[in-house]
């Protein structure tokens, strides 16, 4: 449905991102922000699924300042390289990535009013695109790594912001979540009986119920504030 383009960041460096586009006029313009996979067949499909309901769609290669090309699967080797390229990532100067992320709003803000949905990582980089980055409108970060952390939490969104977190996921604690609701009241913040990777049909962590109501919650947010 999609196709990959180059981008240009403010520093001059170019990135690709796949864009999948809507059949007809575009209701607002999204980004989807890749797990530690790269941007592989599932983020693709995400994408096209999002274009499917009438979203311009960019999503952009956030792992290319440290490689190149990466699409991976989900077996424990994929994700120790994922987890190697990111914090190669995280490990970047200032700001790191996020003027690629920013790069990828401005061509996404054709289609209309942005919103932003990431995965894991994506979720993280979600979180801070909605506290950094100008030209958004929502933000829907799902089970975002780290985005519970005092550290992260201290940051104060500028856009209206949904986080989906699953009761299961040993990687973001449930107090942590609940820590985080309380630091931003104004933040909806929904947790499901899931693990970490409920959105995803590829990982053996996929909760469809959840993974089917996560989404139509998005939706109606993005639906609210991109419209």
């Amino acid at each position: 449905m999609g196709q990959t383009i180059n981008l240009k960041s403010a520093d001059g460096f170019t990135f690709p991102a796949y864009v999948a586009e809507p059949s007809g006029k575009p209701r607002g313009g999204l980004l989807v922000l890749q797990e530690i996979f790269g941007v592989n067949s599932h983020i693709r499909s995400v994408a096209d699924g999002y274009a499917a309901d009438g979203y311009f769609v960019v999503a952009p290669a956030t792992f290319h300042r440290a490689k190149a090309g990466v699409e991976m699967g989900y077996t424990e080797a994929d994700m120790n390289a994922g987890f190697a390229l990111k914090t190669a990532v995280e490990e970047l100067p200032a700001p790191g990535v996020m003027p690629d992320i920013q790069a990828a709003i401005h061509h996404a803000a054709q289609g209309g009013k942005v919103g932003i949905v990431g995965y894991c990582w994506g979720g993280l980089l979600t979180w801070r695109s909605a506290c950094a980055l100008k030209g958004l409108s929502a933000a829907v970060p799902y089970y975002g790594g780290g985005m519970t952390t005092p550290e992260e939490a201290a940051r104060q969104p500028g856009v209206p912001v949904m986080a989906h977190f699953g009761n299961k996921d040993h990687w973001i604690p449930l107090d942590t979540v609940e820590a985080f609701k309380k630091t931003h009241p104004g933040v909806i913040v929904h947790v499901y009986e899931a693990n970490h990777g409920f959105n995803c049909d590829q990982r053996g962590s996929y909760n469809e119920a959840a993974a089917k109501l996560a989404r139509e919650r998005s939706l109606a947010f993005f639906a609210q504030h991109l419209g």
